[in-house]
């Protein structure tokens, strides 16, 4: 039997409904039961967490979230200075476990509470709930952002300072439809444009300068 890659943040929502459908199904009560059936369909397709190919391409900044580009922007931040922004609307339907875009460590985390304004509106990274880690790598530094949508209410960060990342690695999710920000250094060549499709892990973003 195929094992189903699941994020384990995820077998509480996965794990409930399946229980109440089983039961509903072997008292006779099939009807009841479809509902909390689908639930536990919908919660695996959430809560997918397929592995990756990760690229062995020098200087490589990867995509930390599966999506689409919403923005691809010059900016300013505190870690990184004068940076690239790219911003990634992660839908419903798109896997939502965060990965790494370097090889670098944890240097800091930052959450934040906030708003919970639509993900793929401009002012989402200001207002919303959101937390930011700062990445150093051997070649530069990487600030990346994961923001709550609308329908988001629950950041998982699993990392926090000291902490060593490889790229591509795992860190962290946000549930039910959300952003994720990467900030690379400004004269990276950016491989990317408004409107690409990209997988956490495996798109290039970018080539460090």
């Amino acid at each position: 039997m195929a094992r189903i890659p699941v994020a384990r943040e995820g077998w509480p929502f996965i794990a409930a409904p399946a229980a109440l459908a089983a039961g509903l199904f072997a008292s006779g009560r099939r009807r009841l039961a479809l509902p909390f059936a689908a639930a536990t369909l919908a919660s695996l397709g959430f809560f997918r967490d397929p592995e990756r190919r990760v690229p062995a391409i020098a200087g490589a900044v990867l995509s930390p979230a599966d999506g689409r580009v919403t923005e691809v922007v010059d900016d300013v931040d505190e870690w990184v200075g004068p940076a690239v922004r790219v911003s990634i609307f992660l839908s419903p339907l798109d896997v939502h476990v965060n990965r790494a875009p370097i090889t670098g460590r944890v240097v800091d985390r930052v959450c934040t509470p906030g708003r919970f304004v639509p993900a793929f509106e401009p002012e989402a990274g200001i207002v919303n709930e959101r937390c930011v880690l700062h990445l150093e790598g051997d070649h530069a530094r990487i600030t990346v952002i994961q923001i709550a949508g609308i329908l988001a209410r629950r950041i998982v960060c699993r990392v926090g300072p000291g902490d060593k990342l490889e790229a591509g690695e795992r860190f962290g999710m946000i549930r039910f439809g959300s952003r994720t920000d990467c900030l690379m250094p400004r004269g990276s060549d950016v491989r990317v444009r408004v409107g690409n499709r990209v997988r956490g892990g495996e798109s290039l973003l970018g080539i460090l300068p």
